[in-house]
């Protein structure tokens, strides 16, 4: 072991193709040693610490030492961390991966639209081949925005081929990521307990390791016969958890809740996306099985499931987690995700404050605590040793750090700095079980014009499938008619002070 001095990094690392890469594959060679030099450390402890002038050492797929000016093996690769700072990789634990190739086509889409075109028209028209190029696209962007797991919520496989398909474009990117299987177009119970199914749940789960794991996904309507329970029942047989949209705005509610519960199929592993039209009862319900809730702000205060729930959740104790939904609508990093979950949370506090005539002077939740939630929060959803920097984790490593933008300096209050400040631009490194997947701010490893190229095949196919007219008109919806108010002003002279017109 030796200390060397902080070196300059190697020229940027670009491996998109062979004809671009400036740096020789080498330099990040599986197993060489890592060190980060001299960062800003976000732990993501219990006591929320700030670790300045801090080295990040890395061995394997392991941290194996945190401290100031570590010493390391000889051959140890060297980024310079200096003025960034060095956090957990995100975590997202609800994105419909498969939708990605469509990418800010329903901008103007309400949850009605979405359900229309994915579940009632277009979505059978999905191919095996359309799965996977979601998915790939999907993941490269998860890891450029320093999102090293995501829980793909992959309600898209019609059929197991669609399934095979998925899971061949997640092992082909290193992220981490679980595949949550689900089908709109069949009812949970016919799915589920279909031979198909069975059998390629059960390959998967048995190939099943730490950068693939495996849940179920599907929606609990709260019809009262339960038609969901064969699905739960296929879900406890095969020993993987589920995940649910619930608490969403005219599809799932309070019923579905109590059936689970009163069933005995809501544990510590389920995770309830949304649950943001849900009563006080249903949140009592989940805070007292152990559950967790995946806000997606982005998509809960612009699609209309419900207000955002964090503070309702935070009142009960229910774990948070963070996620993105959809590239459909919105952004896929989880920067925007604690930017509007601090700010829809705080929007709220104000307005009730205000209602009542009052002030408020402190905010209730915190930038510390959706950096958490960002991270060590999806961490605890999935079960995983993720989500914190310390000796001993999985080496899920990311560093916000960008010498040529204004925007990262002075670095006052580091948590703050992530989650109000900071953006996917301004992610240098990212690691993912101790492999350099990002680095200076650009992917390593990564054909990203076979990326595209998958994605324009799915585009091309989905535009003349629907055809030209339809294709249109599902990205861009009718605007309703606004009335403007009557102005008593409108005839107001205000040079005279005299009105006209009455």
């Amino acid at each position: 072991m030796h200390r060397s001095a902080p070196s300059e990094p190697p020229n940027p690392s670009n491996l998109l193709s062979p004809s671009n890469s400036s740096n020789p594959p080498e330099s990040f060679s599986p197993g060489r040693p890592v060190v980060l030099r001299g960062g800003t450390v976000l732990p993501m402890d219990r006591a929320r610490r700030v670790l300045p002038d801090t080295d990040v050492l890395v061995i394997g797929d392991r941290i194996a030492a945190v401290g100031p000016q570590l010493a390391v093996p000889d051959g140890t690769l060297e980024i310079d961390a200096t003025d960034g700072i060095v956090m957990p990789g995100m975590i997202d634990t609800h994105r419909h991966m498969w939708q990605t190739a469509m990418r800010g086509y329903g901008a103007d889409w309400t949850l009605t639209q979405y359900f229309v075109w994915y579940y009632l028209e277009h979505g059978t028209a999905f191919r095996p081949q359309d799965i996977h190029a979601g998915n790939l696209l999907a993941a490269v962007e998860a890891l450029d925005a320093g999102v090293t797991t995501v829980v793909d919520w992959s309600h898209g496989l019609q059929s197991t081929a669609h399934a095979e398909a998925a899971v061949d474009a997640l092992r082909s990117v290193p992220g981490r990521y679980v595949l949550a299987y689900g089908n709109i177009q069949q009812a949970p119970a016919e799915w589920a307990t279909a031979p198909d199914f069975r059998a390629f749940a059960r390959r998967h789960i048995a190939d099943a390791d730490d950068m693939l794991g495996f849940q179920l996904a599907f929606d609990v309507t709260g019809d009262p016969a339960f038609p969901e329970k064969p699905a739960f029942e296929a879900a406890r047989e095969l020993g993987v958890p589920v995940t649910t949209h619930a608490g969403v705005w005219g599809a799932t509610n309070d019923d579905g809740i109590r059936l689970m519960h009163e069933h005995g199929f809501m544990t510590p592993e389920t995770v309830y996306v949304h649950a943001a039209t849900l009563s006080p009862d249903s949140y009592q319900r989940i805070a007292a099985t152990g559950g967790s809730v995946s806000v997606s702000t982005e998509s809960e205060q612009s699609a209309g499931q419900g207000y955002p729930t964090t503070w309702a959740l935070r009142a009960h104790g229910i774990p948070v987690s963070l996620s993105m939904d959809t590239s459909v609508w919105w952004s896929g990093d989880l920067f925007s995700a604690m930017r509007t979950t601090l700010g829809a949370d705080r929007a709220r506090e104000h307005l009730e404050a205000h209602a009542l005539g009052e002030t408020v002077t402190h905010c209730a939740l915190r930038a510390e605590q959706v950096v958490e939630w960002a991270t060590a929060g999806g961490a605890r959803a999935l079960g995983r040793d993720l989500g914190s920097v310390a000796e001993g984790k999985k080496a899920d490593l990311v560093l916000v750090k960008n010498d040529h933008s204004p925007v990262s300096f002075p670095l006052l209050n580091p948590y703050g700095h992530i989650a109000f400040q900071a953006q996917r631009g301004d992610v240098h490194t990212v690691l993912v079980d101790g492999r350099v997947v990002k680095h200076e701010h650009r992917l390593v490893d990564i054909d990203l014009a076979a990326v595209r190229r998958e994605a324009e095949g799915t585009v091309e196919h989905l535009r003349s499938t629907l055809g030209e007219e339809a294709w249109r008109a599902g990205m861009n919806p009718d605007v309703p008619e606004a009335k403007i108010l009557d102005n008593p002003y409108t005839y107001t002279d205000f040079r005279s002070g005299t009105t006209h017109g009455r």
